[in-house]
């Protein structure tokens, strides 16, 4: 499987890790907004609160600054560990985005996503994919 991997140390590794700390940042910001607009109110609630333009509960808000903060700091700290984090993160970020979608108009939508959250988290995770698979450095000794 990793002969299938894109090329080691790309060129645009620079701009890879800047759209990973970008994506890290929204996240984060989401959250923390999320966080201050659903103060008080129950953790699943499906409340018509809004952060930065998308549904938020709760649980939506901890788990958006929770991911962020993980990609922040895998992102800041390199060393191979963002290549294998970020991609498995953007994968992740499909499939719950998925499966929030096929939940979004049932009582299952625990997150209380909107159409708005899925185009977003389905574009952040394709970011976050991109940064992973094109982030990977080859060690010293490989280099020369």
């Amino acid at each position: 499987m990793s002969s299938h991997d894109p090329v080691v140390n790309h060129p645009l590794r620079p701009l890879y890790r800047a759209l990973a700390l970008a994506t890290g940042a929204f996240l984060v910001l989401f959250g923390a907004l999320g966080l201050i607009e659903t103060a008080g109110a129950a953790l699943f609630a499906r409340a018509s609160a809004h952060a930065l333009g998308l549904q938020v509960n709760l649980a939506s808000a901890i788990v958006s600054l929770a991911l962020g903060a993980v990609v922040l700091a895998v992102t800041l700290i390199g060393r191979n560990l963002d290549h294998k984090v970020n991609q498995w993160l953007g994968y992740g970020l499909f499939a719950v985005t998925s499966v929030m979608l096929a939940l979004i108009q049932t009582d299952g939508n625990v997150l209380n996503f909107g159409i708005g959250n899925v185009i977003v988290l389905y574009s952040l995770g394709l970011v976050l994919l991109g940064a992973g698979l094109y982030s990977r450095v080859a060690p010293t000794a490989a280099r020369a």
